[in-house]
């Protein structure tokens, strides 16, 4: 556009020119025809003329001369003058094409560098609207992460809290167990009593028949003294005493033996359930310890995780900040280039 209005600009001055010197040679010729006229009516009156009249005809075309030739001498000085000053804008208007040439070439790479700049900007807020958004992923990833991590604490805690409480459990079945072996022995004790009391019984009954043997034995012989009478008496009531003893020591053997039974088979029914929760407890110990494990250790990966989130949290933070820097670098150079193309344009214009 601008070099079109200078290629104008240069056709309004080449035609002015044109008609400058169009109106030159004009009066130029008109001088000339109008001097050559006179000298040739001044020609013809000194051939048809007096001596008188030649002389004042003389004087009047030497004067007519003379103000042709300064006439025509001011309109070549006119010319050369016009030719000059047409010179010198000529070399101004190709100093100003030659200088347009060079605004235009600037003011395209100016354009091109704005463009680029404009692009570099897009890109760049693209780029921090992309962080950004990587940035709210990792915060919200963050806040996972940590809200899983309190969970994982809470389990870990309440997995604590189980493992001791069956921890203590087990324990108190541990002695629960050793009260029962020692019910246990104490019942072996009580048997080798019974059989102990089993063996006086059955003693007491062989000496109860023979005692029996003995008094029918004295109830066949009437014919003995009073001595073995008195004898039999004496074992008749010792068989009484000792069939009272032995009826005590069978119930009371009885009641030992019944009442050991029913320890025994109770002893041995919770030695049975104490098996079955000390297996059952220690299947538990074990599941909860590899539980414990793989939440410390699942603590262990999110804490990592956890820093690994932070130190990108940081890098991102630190990229969107060089990066907003370099945008407001940018825009200040956008404004500097819009301000330079804005004066630019006003000198054109001017």
């Amino acid at each position: 556009m601008i070099f079109a209005r200078l290629q104008n600009l240069l056709t309004v001055y080449h035609l002015v020119y044109l008609q400058v010197d169009d109106r030159l040679e004009r009066d130029y010729l008109e001088k000339g025809s109008s001097l050559a006229s006179t000298i040739s009516g001044a020609t013809l009156t000194s051939l048809g003329g007096t001596s008188s009249r030649r002389g004042s005809g003389d004087t009047s075309i030497s004067a007519d001369t003379e103000a042709s030739i300064r006439e025509i001498k001011e309109i070549h000085e006119l010319k050369d003058q016009i030719q000059d000053v047409e010179a010198k804008h000529m070399q101004n208007l190709k100093e100003l094409k030659d200088s347009l040439l060079e605004m235009e070439e600037k003011y395209r790479k100016a354009m091109v560098s704005n463009a680029q700049l404009d692009n570099e900007k897009t890109n760049m807020m693209y780029e921090v609207d992309t962080l950004k958004d990587s940035l709210m992923e990792l915060e919200e990833m963050l806040f996972e992460t940590r809200r899983e991590l309190e969970e994982k604490c809470k389990d870990l805690e309440r997995e604590k809290h189980a493992h001791s409480i069956l921890q203590f459990q087990f324990n108190e079945l541990k002695e629960t167990l050793k009260q029962s072996e020692e019910l246990l022995t104490e019942i072996r004790q009580l048997r080798l009593k019974q059989d102990g009391y089993f063996r006086e019984i059955s003693d007491l009954q062989e000496t109860i028949e023979w005692k029996n043997k003995k008094i029918g034995a004295l109830e066949r012989q009437k014919e003995f003294s009073d001595a073995i009478r008195n004898e039999r008496d004496e074992l008749r009531d010792e068989v009484v005493q000792l069939k009272d003893i032995l009826k005590v020591l069978i119930w009371d053997a009885n009641r030992q033996v019944n009442d050991l039974r029913f320890k025994l088979v109770k002893s041995e029914q919770e030695v049975t359930a104490h098996e079955q929760n000390v297996t059952r407890l220690e299947g538990q110990v074990t599941r909860y310890k590899a539980a414990s494990e793989n939440a410390e250790k699942v603590e262990d990966e999110l804490k990592a995780e956890k820093r690994k989130l932070q130190r990108e949290l940081r890098s991102a933070l630190d990229k969107i900040e060089e990066l907003e820097s370099s945008n407001s670098h940018l825009s200040k150079r956008l404004e500097k280039m819009k301000s330079g193309r804005y004066k630019l344009s006003q000198i054109q214009l001017s």
